[in-house]
């Protein structure tokens, strides 16, 4: 009696394998799919994290021409990025920075702690931080609308102290409705 699942087998060094489980996507009409690209740049900001999902839905009025899609956001900049978290409470977005901060510690006295301090105290720390939470998020778009859960929010992490102007290319994909062209 076998032990392994009814979809698996084994090879002749009877090691366990397991096909790749496919599942198939039905595009009822391939001539509404659809490609969009566009930059902006998002409000400067200083040293934190910003809830920015009124933001970047008053920049992209494009996503109401989608049915189906996913839209990926990305920012151009190596010491800030973009997240995903709760957007009810300003303290999450408070204890966010403070923990950030908490994780990469800037070096204040310039004791040596990073080599690269050319551009400040806080750059290093903020490159770390970027590539701790990425450059990158992608949403689905449902109905025209993005799909976040009920407490999501789109976040902007700033991570130098001084303001600076963010870059960001959004890109959808997906099924157009069928009044959009």
């Amino acid at each position: 009696m076998s032990l392994l699942p009814p979809y698996a087998s084994t090879n002749s060094t009877h090691c366990f394998i397991r096909p790749l489980l496919t599942r198939r996507v039905l595009i009822r009409n391939p001539s509404k799919m659809s490609w969009f690209q566009k930059s902006f740049s998002l409000k400067s900001q200083s040293r934190g994290s910003y809830l920015i999902t009124s933001e970047i839905t008053s920049n992209l009025p494009e996503i109401g021409d989608y049915k189906v899609g996913l839209l990926n956001l990305f920012i151009q900049h190596t010491s800030c990025a973009l997240s995903l978290n709760e957007n009810w409470d300003s303290d999450v977005r408070l204890d966010m920075t403070d923990a950030m901060n908490r994780i990469v510690i800037e070096d204040k006295k310039y004791e040596g702690i990073y080599r690269h301090d050319a551009e400040g105290s806080d750059d290093m720390p903020a490159h770390i931080k970027s590539s701790l939470i990425g450059a990158s998020i992608t949403i689905p778009i449902t109905d025209g609308q993005l799909n976040l859960g009920t407490w999501q929010g789109i976040y902007y992490m700033e991570f130098r102290n001084s303001k600076h102007r963010r870059s960001v290319v959004a890109t959808i994909q997906g099924e157009k409705t069928s009044s959009a062209s």
